[in-house]
């Protein structure tokens, strides 16, 4: 795939329903959904790691959980706070893991061979660890954030 051809997809779910994201997805044509949440739970009813599988699942997309990408404790009290060099300095540790370089490998290889959304809370992805990622990992692939 040329690098101009390479696309990354990017939703958070805030102030979503789960029919609407799911159609946001599938009105992008999004074949794998990738959680980037640590801890893949939500008070928001669907949005738990089973149901939104399900639901994803349902819909044709293929769902994966990759904890490694997700967001420290520290950096998810950053973020809520709106402090972003906290949450960047945070997320950067997080991504020099062995774990996370692993998973975010393997986000680079299933992104160039299926067309891949990061999902995680946050609905604007500029104020999100999704922008870090794409921004450390995944650079050379164009960023489109969806918005259910």
């Amino acid at each position: 795939m040329s690098r101009a051809a390479r696309r990354i997809w990017t939703i958070g779910y805030e102030q979503a329903t789960v029919p609407a994201l799911i159609d946001a997805l599938t009105a992008a044509g999004i074949e794998l959904l990738v959680d980037v949440r640590a801890l893949p739970l939500s008070r928001r009813p669907g949005f738990s790691k089973t149901a939104l599988a399900g639901a994803a699942q349902e819909a044709g997309i293929a769902y994966r959980h990759m904890k490694p990408l997700g967001t420290p404790k520290e950096g998810r009290e950053a973020a809520r706070k709106g402090d972003r060099a906290t949450l960047e300095r945070v997320y950067e540790g997080q991504l020099e893991l062995p774990e996370a370089l692993a998973a975010g490998a393997e986000l680079r290889d299933l992104a160039l061979h299926h067309r891949t959304a990061m999902l995680c809370f946050c609905r604007d992805a500029s104020k999100c660890h999704r922008s870090i990622l794409h921004a450390a990992m995944l650079d050379d692939f164009a960023a489109i954030d969806l918005l259910p």
